[in-house]
């Protein structure tokens, strides 16, 4: 009912409205959402103003909700997959987000460029660089292609580093959205798991000017890994 609540929305609201009100809509839900699930969430640190690129690591189809509970601004970036999801599809895409086709190694190229346009135009723009999910221990190796955008565009790079825990795990188990879990199975652990919090940390942004996509991708890297417990696996 909450998915068909945020569709009703975007479908019927959002169309007159401006930005800054769609936003507030969107953390209003998102933060619903989150609620609706059992958990709480617990925040380090704020995101920047104006137009940034903030990058996130991946555990869940949560992460998105989580987000925008706190920055609703952000314009996430998400494999096309997601529009084939029941209600999901129309939900992300009034919510402005852009798609990535991950199979096509071209489309990376496009994306950039939207990306970058994006971020001239004064957007805040979200990715995941390890471009798929893991179990939240540690980071997967990192894409470093889309971080042209934020060089291109002469924008900061923020991280945040969202950490799912419950009173028996230091990384729950019920929120990891890996292997063969479908959408329906995830909410329905999470639903069911016990006192689950999210601790999200805001970390200090890095200065995009001059650096190499690479270069700026190590840095990222180890600001989140310093927050993360777990082994990870090497950066390509």
């Amino acid at each position: 009912m909450h998915l068909i609540k945020g569709v009703a929305i975007v479908a019927l609201r959002f169309p007159g409205l401006d930005e800054p009100s769609r936003q507030k809509h969107v953390q209003a839900w998102s933060g619903q959402l989150v609620r609706l699930l059992g958990i709480r969430i617990e925040i380090t640190g704020e995101p920047l103003a104006g137009r940034f690129l903030l990058v996130a690591n991946h555990v869940s189809w949560l992460d998105i909700a989580v987000v925008h509970s706190c920055c609703p601004q952000a314009r996430f970036v998400s494999k096309a997959d997601v529009l084939r999801w029941p209600l999901v599809g129309r939900l992300v895409r009034g919510g402005g987000t852009l798609f990535i086709e991950r199979e096509r190694k071209r489309d990376a190229l496009r994306v950039v460029h939207q990306v970058a346009q994006a971020l001239s135009e004064g957007d805040c723009v979200a990715l995941f660089p390890e471009g798929t999910t893991g179990e939240g221990h540690g980071l997967l190796p990192f894409h470093a292609n889309l971080l042209q955008a934020a060089i291109s565009a002469g924008v900061p790079v923020q991280a945040v580093v969202l950490r799912y825990r419950d009173p028996n795990h230091e990384v729950s188990p019920a929120v990891a959205y890996v292997g063969e879990t479908t959408l329906l199975e995830s909410m329905w652990r999470i639903a069911m798991a016990n006192q689950i919090s999210v601790q999200l940390d805001f970390l200090n942004p890095i200065a995009s000017l001059g650096l190499e996509r690479r270069e700026l991708s190590q840095q990222l890297r180890s600001q989140m890994l310093a927050c993360l417990p777990g082994p990870s696996t090497d950066a390509h």
